[in-house]
């Protein structure tokens, strides 16, 4: 038997935009059985529509590896425990995919280094904020050079409580990219880079006071509020609660903020108030950075 956690993400943590993430400490099992037969089992929290069949993308994954040295399909059960939401913004498809090239990758015996898994996985997802951290952990910005992806890892872990809300629709990433402009204005690209400098130094120093201004941003979260209700608001209230910082999650409509675990209550009520308002039902969970990306155990 063989098993793997691979952790939930948050991507761009506000203005960095696909090359900012981090792992949390909410995680997908993979776990694998030799067996006669081939089969899926799903376990977990979120598993409504999820398919058993081979176009399962953990499985997909899986062939994708093997593919690529020869290694012969085996028959083994495949159990799924999904404790990541899906479509919210905290990337459960990231987590699918690492999953299945780690999982892959040790049974035909390791051939690839934990760096080409990450180029491997970028290709097969298209995000590397996503899963750099899902494969490293900590905080983690995704460098896209001429040779592939540079993982960096700001931040393994941290004091600092992450809080996520989470509003009960889905948002699909697609649909969340469309409202995005394909040009950027001069001055917000500035604002950008700025304001994702600040954002980096808060956690490699430790000073997250910094968050606060870091967080801002211009160049997606603006126009994806029309299809999250209530996100400027809630953002507001996550700040004048005693946020550190407040960001939407990924493409969303989750939502994320800093803080220290005295404003937990604050904060989480505030948000969910502001979505109430807005006529949606929301779920607040504390969570922290986790150290660990995609792991065997």
């Amino acid at each position: 038997m063989l098993c793997a956690k691979i952790p939930a993400t948050s991507a761009n943590l506000g203005p960095g935009f696909d090359c900012l993430g981090l792992a949390l400490n909410l995680f997908n099992t993979i776990t694998v059985e030799e067996s006669s037969t081939w089969e899926i089992r799903l376990t977990g929290k979120y598993n409504m529509g999820l398919p058993i069949d081979e176009s399962n993308l953990v499985w997909q994954t899986m062939l994708h590896l093997w593919e690529k040295v020869n290694y012969p399909t085996p028959k083994i059960t495949l159990t799924l425990e999904n404790e990541i939401p899906p479509a919210r913004g905290l990337g459960s498809s990231s987590a699918a995919i690492v999953g299945g090239l780690v999982i892959a990758n040790s049974l035909a015996g390791t051939p690839f280094s934990q760096l080409e898994l990450l180029q491997m996985a970028n290709e097969l997802e298209g995000h590397p904020d996503n899963v750099t951290p899902a494969l490293y952990g900590g905080v983690t910005l995704a460098v896209e050079t001429a040779t592939g992806i540079l993982p960096r890892v700001l931040r393994e872990n941290s004091h600092v409580e992450v809080l996520v809300v989470i509003p009960e629709f889905l948002l699909n990433t697609s649909k969340s990219r469309k409202v995005l402009s394909s040009q950027v204005p001069r001055p917000d690209a500035v604002f950008n880079i700025a304001h994702a400098g600040l954002l980096i130094e808060a956690f490699i120093r430790g000073d997250f006071t910094l968050l606060k201004e870091g967080m801002r941003d211009h160049l997606h979260q603006e126009q994806r509020a029309a299809l999250v209700p209530g996100l400027s608001e809630a953002l507001s209230s996550a700040l004048d609660n005693g946020a550190y910082g407040a960001a939407l999650s990924g493409s969303g409509p989750t939502l994320l903020a800093f803080l220290t675990s005295e404003h937990t209550h604050a904060v989480a009520n505030g948000m969910i108030q502001t979505f109430t308002k807005h006529g949606l039902s929301a779920q607040a969970y504390p969570l922290q950075i986790s150290p660990l990306g995609a792991h065997l155990f």
